[in-house]
């Protein structure tokens, strides 16, 4: 999805059963978009993969949609289509990614074994 520290682009849609993210590369690519549908969706959602949080919210951890959630919610299973509507009623935001810095659980000792 992203490398530590990077920015994390998403547009954000509250279901009625349940959380949908698409991930864009730009806001104001999507905002130009948004007015003029004639942008290449490619140039705007960074994959095309819709994710869903399980009713987390914008922090929930991002799995894969199943296409009966996609039916139940949208009345299709088309990705290009849901995609569509997530980008145009959804709210975008933005959230630095938080770096990995390893184990931190100190319970387990040390990674390495002294001689």
């Amino acid at each position: 999805m992203s490398r530590a520290n990077e920015t994390v682009s998403k547009v954000f849609y509250k279901g009625s059963t349940d959380d949908f993210i698409v991930l864009v590369d730009d806001v104001q690519i999507l905002d130009k978009w948004r007015n003029d549908s004639t942008i290449p969706l490619v140039d705007v959602v960074n994959g095309f993969d819709i994710f869903a949080t399980n009713n987390h919210g914008t922090q929930g951890i991002l799995e894969r949609v199943a296409n009966s959630s996609l039916e139940n919610e949208f009345g299709t299973s088309n990705k290009d289509k849901c995609i569509v509507e997530i980008l145009k009623k959804g709210d975008y935001q933005s959230s630095l990614a938080r770096e990995n810095n390893g184990n931190t659980n100190v319970a387990n000792g040390p990674t390495f074994q002294a001689r």
